[in-house]
């Protein structure tokens, strides 16, 4: 089994202690967001990687000595501000923790994202093509892959436009995108690619590939897993299947684009819930709820 931590929350920015804690005593409770009263129960006897997604490593970085689990990161670094992500740290404590990140496990356990792209008035073409440039050349030899995405059209993202203020892309953009991010990701020894993307930049020097393919996970596992992601119901996703661990509107950078907050004020109701030693990161185990233990 691989855990994600987590597509439905940044646990590691927010909810660190709660995870060691889980780690720790061998279990961990996922209530399910469709069947509130169904609980799976994770036996960590049966996980063979954490699979990390986070904007903000900081909080693990000193816990990660702790962990007897395979580890695989995901970090998103993005050139936005405060109105479009208003709780992320300053870039350069991130780009910071990348550096002891990858001197800790390895550049080769860690890709960072660059999603979602989308350009605006503010953050226009220029702009995306320097703040790529600089990140690649900050991170020179400490990473080997960057990943980047396109920004969907989700509930949240409908909801804030008039604070994101973003165009639609045409194929001239993906072009300039897809030679300028190539030329600056080569000069710096850093491979780019896409995932889930329907245009393809292949052409211009991107890798098309999975966050988490059949063959990584068998690098990082030595595991054959076959089956298909299918919650994330995406016809142009292709990787293994994961189990989050997380809960939705639950994250508090409350950044503008995020598809898994869509409520902040609920946000802030669950986080005022969350107790680090629960075994459910939000809330508490009810008399009515159904645990059933997860083998895959």
């Amino acid at each position: 089994m691989i855990l994600n931590i987590s597509g439905r929350t940044d646990i590691v920015a927010y909810y660190t202690d709660w995870l060691m804690n889980r780690l720790k005593e061998g279990f961990i409770d996922v209530r399910n967001p469709f069947n509130p009263k169904l609980v799976s129960r994770i036996m960590l006897e049966d996980v063979d990687l954490l699979f990390f997604c986070t904007k903000n490593p900081i909080p693990i970085l000193d816990k990660l000595k702790y962990i007897d689990k395979k580890v695989y990161f995901h970090i998103t670094l993005t050139p936005y501000k405060k109105d479009i992500e208003p709780n992320v740290p300053p870039k350069k404590d991130v780009i910071d923790a990348i550096k002891k990140l990858s001197s800790l496990i390895g550049k080769e356990n860690i890709v960072i994202r660059y999603d979602p792209i989308f350009i605006s008035e503010k953050y226009n073409m220029d702009y995306h093509i320097k703040a790529f440039d600089r990140i690649c050349e900050l991170l020179d030899g400490y990473v080997s892959k960057i990943l980047i995405h396109f920004i969907d059209n989700y509930k949240n993202v409908r909801k804030n436009y008039k604070v994101l203020k973003y165009r639609e892309l045409c194929e001239d953009d993906y072009r300039v995108i897809g030679t300028s991010f190539s030329k600056s990701a080569k000069k710096h020894n850093i491979e780019v690619h896409t995932c889930n993307e329907a245009n393809d930049l292949c052409k211009y020097g991107f890798v098309k590939d999975d966050c988490l393919s059949k063959e990584l996970a068998y690098k990082l596992t030595g595991k054959e897993y076959k089956k298909k992601w299918t919650a994330r119901k995406d016809l142009l996703c292709n990787c293994i299947e994961m189990v989050d661990i997380g809960a939705f509107n639950t994250c508090k950078h409350f950044c503008k684009y995020c598809y898994a907050n869509y409520d902040e004020k609920k946000v802030n109701t669950n986080y005022d819930k969350h107790n680090p030693n629960s075994s459910l990161l939000i809330g508490k185990l009810k008399d009515e709820d159904t645990i059933k233990i997860r083998k895959n």
